[in-house]
């Protein structure tokens, strides 16, 4: 298995040709505003504008009230099939491109290469993941910005607070089935047992990260699909980048791309590798430096 995981393993990630070029905003640049937000959407044109509503009537009203305050929300359409990308244009009309901008890509990367993608183009001192279902009420980004905060001093600038549904493990199964249940508690130990041991749910969608610790995390992921929440803190773990953990409000929304079973045994297998593949020097640490 080892052998097969370190023969399989991708080089370092790539980050776009638009990227280097400087066509685009870019993560190795000062930052130009307090908060960037990316929503990784992949067939969501239901249930993103219920989350785009809600979080930009949020930012308007706070910068209303601090006019120091500036944000970006970044819409990753994920080689949706539906209309995504047509209803995150309404919002960039409405709000205006520098407020909103949408990034398309041609193929379906997954939610972890989306992501990326939105980190890679941010302008933000601080860089928010936003799930595009709204699951997480948008305010909560107070409780995340808190958690930052009583992470200070930040070693090089690095910290990331993580939302966290832990506290609401107990109500979630009693509406599972116990095979749902039993898939969840063997996740949970494989992540325990193979990458994170301090963070009791890695997989909310809801994480803050401030844009040093976003450009060195995000720079040397590799995981693309389900499981690069998992990596990240990994990485982060490994780099000696402070997390903090903060209970926020949440809210299961139909729609979910996640198939139970399968979705969890690709997520199984990452893990496996993720652990494997830096543990035999196929993936390697690199240090990224701000321009």
């Amino acid at each position: 298995i080892c052998a097969i995981a370190h023969v399989t393993a991708k080089t370092m990630p790539h980050e776009d040709a638009e990227y280097k070029k400087g066509s685009a905003p870019n993560i190795h640049d000062p930052a130009t505003r307090e908060l960037s937000v990316v929503v990784p959407s992949y067939n969501e044109e239901n249930r993103l504008p219920l989350m785009m509503d809600e979080a930009l009537d949020y930012l308007e009203k706070r910068q209303k009230q601090d006019s120091s305050f500036t944000y970006e929300v970044i819409v990753v359409n994920d080689g949706s099939k539906d209309q995504t990308a047509k209803v995150a244009k309404e919002y960039c009309k409405k709000y205006g491109s520098d407020k909103v901008r949408v990034i398309s890509l041609e193929k379906n990367r997954g939610k972890g290469g989306a992501v990326r993608t939105g980190v890679f183009s941010s302008r933000g001192k601080k860089i928010l993941m936003a799930d595009a279902d709204g699951a997480t009420k948008f305010a909560d980004i107070e409780k995340v910005e808190e958690g930052l905060k009583n992470l200070q001093p930040w070693p090089k600038g690095m910290a990331i607070s993580c939302g966290s549904r832990a506290h609401l493990e107990k109500d979630s199964i009693a509406k599972r089935s116990y095979f749902r249940t039993l898939l969840m508690y063997g996740f949970h130990f494989l992540v325990w047992f193979l990458c994170v041991k301090e963070i009791r749910d890695t997989q909310c969608g809801f994480k803050l990260l401030t844009r040093e610790a976003a450009l060195q995390t995000f720079s040397n992921l590799h995981i693309e699909r389900w499981a690069f929440d998992v990596e990240l803190l990994y990485i982060a773990q490994r780099l000696k980048i402070p997390i903090a953990e903060v209970a926020v409000n949440w809210t299961e929304i139909e729609g979910s791309k996640l198939v139970p079973f399968w979705s969890w045994l690709q997520m199984g297998r990452d893990l496996l590798f993720i652990r494997l593949r830096y543990m035999t020097g196929a993936w390697k640490l690199e240090e990224k430096k701000c321009n």
